[in-house]
């Protein structure tokens, strides 16, 4: 079972609503039950133990309290996976674990826009499909920081194609790692509706989910 978490104390994402159709579908075509919910209080030990993966879709701001925290901590140190969508790095900046788990917390963004994405690992089940050069349009992060050092980077944006990138020539867009006995994995992507409808994109996401969720595809 997945768990997808939407939650909102910032800004609110128009896509939030086609993002869990979206997955709906594809664990569906999985034979994977999805709960979406916005209630934290769904963070508890023993509710987040039933599922393989948790996705952060577009949640902002402070989510969870310190107690629902705790829990989620426990879960990922348990073998738990994350699954960060877009905004999910707009989230809790304040908590640093979660920032460790994330990757980088969001810093700005220019308009949306067409741009190139370069597939650095075409190895990995969310990256096997893309082609090495990828063209779509979302609403590019700019990072707070670099996450190579502690992450495996598996898209890079090219600056070159659109106007307002912030990170110069190594500026990761989507990436994973093994984290304290758990698995995370993020994308910068996943702003505009039409997103969920991009068949390139829905095999990127799920690719990641299946990683995150332990799933073999």
């Amino acid at each position: 079972m997945l768990l997808v978490f939407s939650k909102t104390t910032g800004y609110r994402h128009a896509s939030i609503e086609n993002g869990i159709a979206a997955i709906r579908q594809l664990a569906a075509e999985h034979h994977i039950e999805v709960q979406a919910s916005e209630d934290a209080a769904v963070f508890t030990d023993e509710n987040l133990a039933r599922y393989r993966a948790v996705i952060f879709l577009n949640t902002t701001g402070n989510i969870l309290d310190d107690a629902q925290k705790a829990a989620f901590e426990h879960y990922i140190h348990a073998g738990g996976g994350y699954v960060g969508v877009h905004a999910a790095s707009d989230t809790e900046y304040g908590w640093a674990w979660y920032g460790q788990l994330l990757g980088a917390f969001f810093k700005s963004h220019p308009k949306i826009a067409q741009a190139t994405i370069h597939v650095e690992d075409s190895h990995m089940v969310s990256t096997s499909m893309l082609p090495a050069q990828w063209v779509r349009t979302d609403e590019w992060y700019n990072f707070r920081e670099n996450p190579r050092s502690h992450v495996h980077v598996l898209l890079t944006l090219d600056e070159s194609t659109y106007q307002g990138g912030e990170m110069g020539h190594d500026h990761p867009i989507a990436w994973y790692h093994d984290f304290e006995g758990g698995r995370s994995w993020y994308t910068g992507m996943g702003h505009t509706p039409e997103s969920f409808s991009e068949p390139l994109f829905l095999a990127h996401l799920w690719g990641g989910i299946s990683y995150a969720a332990g799933l073999k595809s």
